[in-house]
């Protein structure tokens, strides 16, 4: 969900570290439930609408890891005897509950369509369990939790773009049910550039654009669609040369989280923002319980609410890089009767929707254990082509050019232009039949996420996407 804010470039991570501590501060001196168990199900109402939802498990081949990681999760939203099965992967840090809100809001506006938000198999490394508690800050702040050993996990070193389009392909089978169904598959940011690298994949001799009625990328791309981020992908022999020696010396899991300044762990900021999200869900107005704990440089001078905690955490007002914030609101300018200073929401994502995704706790906003070799194979398929060394990587991208299926693309203010440039290159080197290019410049990164349905301009045009989609039979 983060999305590779720094791609995992040390100097830029130390960058961002120092960026967003002294944006922080400033603004804090300024004035300024949903949960569905692996084996059940549960619904949840949007407009008039009763939607079914359910996260359930799906066996993979094995991959090395301990037997409960031979597994991937699928968050499904919407009928089960949909037509066409929107299946959506989630960027960086991110996972299935980055598109619950979107995906109810989709299918509330789309008949016939069923949304899939895919979790990869190292969630399956991931502790919630203190979520089921009274007080799960002190689980999680205080170390009681379940942590992965980077020296203990030699297996993530191999879990790269080849096992997530494996596993992916096992979710995008299931969802086309023997071919009795359509599926179009997207994702955001990375996860778009894991969506179109699927397309071009070669499966044994099968294309995977053959499994697809359609492509929808977010915020996201290959060729360049990274660009005007203004960190170019790292993808140079020497540079790719370099990070493979470091996994190998045992940096499985990649570091560019801590970067924020929320802790050492590759774990650490995921739990923080969960916990932001749980308590501002449970009692937004209450005093937030997170406040004293939070390190120096990014707690507010005076008492803040839950939500405010949280808004704190994800606004773009508080100095946050675009590609971690949205546009929420800011702090009341005036405290309660108990001197607590509340969240008012001035922006077009509410605080109340960030918290019911962020909160969990499963499936769950955040990855916890982002396998390095994962960003190095993104990187490299940025080229979108079967160059030495995306072949030196493993990396089959043999059939870009053979795609045939519609594409949609949608680009926020994060790229400044270069993601909906990169998806009409991939159309004019391809077979694309039509392609649809949408852009909000008043959205950051991960505002299509959780805006509001009145004020999301993706989900308005994804929507006209899939009802094109729908009434085309291939």
């Amino acid at each position: 969900m983060t999305n590779h804010p720094t791609r995992g470039n040390p100097s830029r991570r130390a960058l961002l570290g120092g960026t967003l501590l002294s944006g922080v501060a400033l603004a804090a001196g300024a004035t300024g439930t949903a949960q569905a168990a692996a084996a059940g199900g549960r619904h949840s109402r949007t407009g008039r609408a009763t939607l079914p939802e359910r996260y359930t498990a799906i066996p993979v081949a094995p991959g090395g890891g301990p037997t409960p990681t031979d597994r991937v999760h699928v968050l499904k939203i919407g009928p089960r005897n949909a037509a066409t099965v929107l299946v959506l992967v989630p960027g960086m840090f991110g996972a299935a509950n980055d598109f619950r809100l979107m995906a109810r809001d989709l299918v509330a506006a789309v008949p016939g369509v069923q949304v899939w938000a895919f979790d990869r198999r190292e969630e399956n490394l991931t502790d919630r369990t203190g979520f089921g508690r009274s007080d799960p800050a002190s689980y999680y702040l205080d170390g009681h939790y379940r942590s992965q050993d980077p020296a203990a996990s030699a297996f993530a070193a191999t879990w790269g773009l080849a096992r997530t389009l494996d596993d992916l392909r096992t979710v995008v089978l299931a969802a086309r049910a023997g071919g009795s169904r359509r599926v179009v598959l997207g994702g955001h940011s990375w996860g778009a550039t894991s969506a179109l690298a699927y397309a071009a994949w070669d499966f044994a001799g099968h294309p995977g654009f053959r499994d697809l009625a359609g492509l929808a990328v977010i915020d996201g791309g290959v060729l360049g669609a990274f660009d005007g981020t203004g960190t170019p992908v790292q993808d140079s022999p020497e540079e790719v040369r370099q990070r493979l020696a470091a996994i190998d010396g045992g940096a499985v899991f990649d570091m560019t989280l801590t970067g924020v300044g929320l802790g050492g762990r590759a774990e650490s900021t995921q739990i923080w923002y969960q916990l932001a999200g749980w308590y501002a869900q449970q009692d937004p107005g209450a005093r937030s319980v997170l406040q004293p704990r939070l390190p120096d440089a990014l707690r507010p001078s005076f008492p803040v609410s839950n939500a405010a905690l949280l808004g704190l955490l994800v606004d773009a007002g508080f100095g946050w890089p675009n590609d971690i914030s949205v546009h929420s609101g800011h702090f009341a300018e005036s405290a309660d009767s108990d001197g607590v200073r509340g969240w008012v929401d001035a922006g077009i994502t509410p605080i109340a929707r960030v918290a019911e995704a962020y909160a969990g706790p499963v499936p769950g906003v955040w990855e916890w254990y982002w396998p390095a070799r994962l960003s190095v194979d993104l990187d490299v398929a940025d080229a979108y082509a079967d160059t030495d060394l995306a072949r030196s990587l493993g990396l089959r991208l043999h059939h870009g050019t053979g795609i045939d299926v519609p594409l949609y693309a949608f680009g926020t203010s994060y790229s400044k232009g270069t993601v909906l440039e990169a998806a009409r290159k991939v159309e004019a080197d391809s077979r694309v039949p039509y392609g649809l290019y949408e852009s909000d410049n008043g959205m950051n990164h991960l505002d299509p996420l959780f805006a509001a349905p009145a004020h999301n301009t993706m989900t308005h045009t994804l929507a006209g996407f899939l009802h094109k989609v729908l009434a085309t039979t291939r």
